[in-house]
């Protein structure tokens, strides 16, 4: 269905709301073995599935509170309720997991997953196509591989406006759509990681985002 200015945040993107369902699918019953299996041998296998996950988990309210925090809330996170405890764990600078001597049980770690959702569900919910695209923040510290290859997934919402590639800005818009690239991206990894341990994939994953840009290494265990 064609979207308007006035299309609903959550319409514009429905799938935020089955990412729960797909990762938490992919890790059931997994031992704490295999969740915890990484190689050297291929880049994407460094981080474990447990790690895999506890990144999703963290990186979604590091967006939404840590780079957006001031724009989207400036009377602060009462308004959150439950979810302003997101921001315990929000610190000033890009982590890459979660602590791991507080969120090491698989399924602490998915519930963290689900608050982070439920606060993505929670930032669309107040906005529109509209909104979502004239929302608009700095960010003076992007790693180089957006430059190199992660913008060729943003058909808008990314720009940069000199020649400084660590200098660009992007949109409440394009932040979701990295958002959800990034779990899917990352759901592909917990995917190969268990095939690297002859264990079957569960979950069909839409072929989006940056794992099926032409410069991804979609590589798999020999």
């Amino acid at each position: 269905m064609p979207q308007s200015g006035n299309t609903p945040g959550l319409q514009v993107f429905p799938q935020i709301a089955g990412l729960y369902s797909m990762v938490s699918a992919e890790v059931a019953d997994l031992t704490d073995q295999q969740l915890d299996w990484d190689s050297t041998n291929w880049e994407w296998a460094k981080w474990s599935i447990r790690r895999q996950v506890s990144h999703m988990a963290a990186f979604i309210p590091g967006w939404l509170l840590r780079r957006w925090g001031e724009t989207l809330f400036p009377q602060g996170y009462d308004e959150l309720g439950e979810l302003a405890k997101l921001a315990e764990t929000v610190s000033t600078r890009e982590i890459r997991w979660l602590d791991e001597n507080q969120y090491n049980n698989i399924c602490a770690i998915l519930q963290r997953f689900d608050m982070g959702l439920s606060l993505a569900q929670y930032v669309l919910s107040k906005e529109t196509l509209t909104s979502l695209r004239n929302k608009e923040v700095p960010r003076p510290d992007t790693p180089p591989h957006w430059k190199s290859l992660f913008y060729k997934a943003h058909p808008t919402g990314v720009r940069w406006p000199g020649e400084e590639p660590e200098f660009s800005y992007i949109t409440l818009e394009a932040t979701f759509r990295h958002l959800y690239y990034e779990v899917i991206t990352h759901l592909f990894n917990v995917q190969r990681l268990k095939r690297a341990q002859r264990l079957n994939a569960v979950v069909d994953i839409p072929y989006v985002g940056y794992w099926a840009l032409d410069d991804w290494d979609r590589s798999e265990a020999a």
